[in-house]
């Protein structure tokens, strides 16, 4: 899953090589958090949130035959 939004990610912003995904399992959640540049953030989130949204369906999508709920969160690097 992390390899996919890590895909998704690198063809949508002007700096790929700092996208970066890291995957925290908090019980039978598991949150990956998607770390693009500052400059990036508009193009990752999309108008009113469109990309970000759908982004998080195809993730909300997934596990759903593993009985784990997955969330995506986006920061920014500094």
């Amino acid at each position: 899953m992390g390899d996919l939004i890590e895909f998704m990610a690198r063809h949508l912003v002007s700096r790929p090589d700092e996208v970066q995904v890291n995957r925290v399992n908090r019980g039978r959640v598991t949150v990956y958090e998607l770390s693009v540049a500052q400059e990036d953030m508009g193009r990752v989130i999309g108008r009113q949130g469109r990309m970000a949204a759908a982004m998080r369906q195809l993730i909300r999508a997934a596990p759903i035959s593993e009985g784990r709920k997955c969330v995506l969160e986006i920061v920014e690097i500094n």
